[in-house]
């Protein structure tokens, strides 16, 4: 019997779900954040890259631009990154908002770490910073009631515009 209801499908989501593609021992060779910066960028998804540090999109969005720093050295905890890690991390934070302002004119962010598992890392083992740009309305009925995110651009077509927008 037909509910009335329309679904929008997102098996792409079931990787993330069962957790799939996430490290099992939390070594290096299977991290996707230490693989990354190795693989072609339309791949990869990484927008720009640093001496200690690289942006990389995220694979699951919350929203349309939403972007990961990422130390190139596996290292799980914030108080592990060095004094030039640290430094370049916050710098290409405030750099990756000036270009999603640039590019998609969000009008705020959140900005986080989940440190562990139980705080909600999906991928404890490596250090992450969410860049997750955000626009009035953007929490519409979709996710909300349908547990669905609708985005309105490929990743690679994302990657792309943010790539192009990086200061050299």
């Amino acid at each position: 019997m037909a509910d009335g209801l329309e679904r929008l499908w997102t098996p792409h989501r079931m990787t993330y779900i069962s957790g799939g593609d996430r490290p099992k021992d939390g070594r290096e060779s299977g991290c996707p954040f230490c693989l990354a910066p190795g693989l072609p960028a339309a791949e990869s998804l990484v927008v720009a890259r640093g001496a200690h540090v690289f942006v990389v999109l995220n694979l699951y969005p919350y929203n349309p631009g939403h972007l990961l720093v990422c130390p190139y050295r596996h290292v799980a905890d914030y108080t592990d990154l060095d004094g030039p890690e640290t430094a370049e991390l916050a710098s290409f934070t405030q750099t990756a908002m000036r270009v999603i302002r640039k590019v998609s004119n969000a009008h705020g962010f959140n900005l986080g770490m989940n440190q562990g598992g139980v705080a909600g890392a999906g991928i404890a083992a490596h250090l992450h910073q969410h860049v997750v740009p955000r626009w009035g309305g953007d929490a519409n009925f979709m996710p909300v009631i349908g547990r669905t995110k609708v985005l309105p651009q490929l990743l690679g077509d994302t990657r792309e515009l943010l790539a192009r927008a990086w200061p050299a």
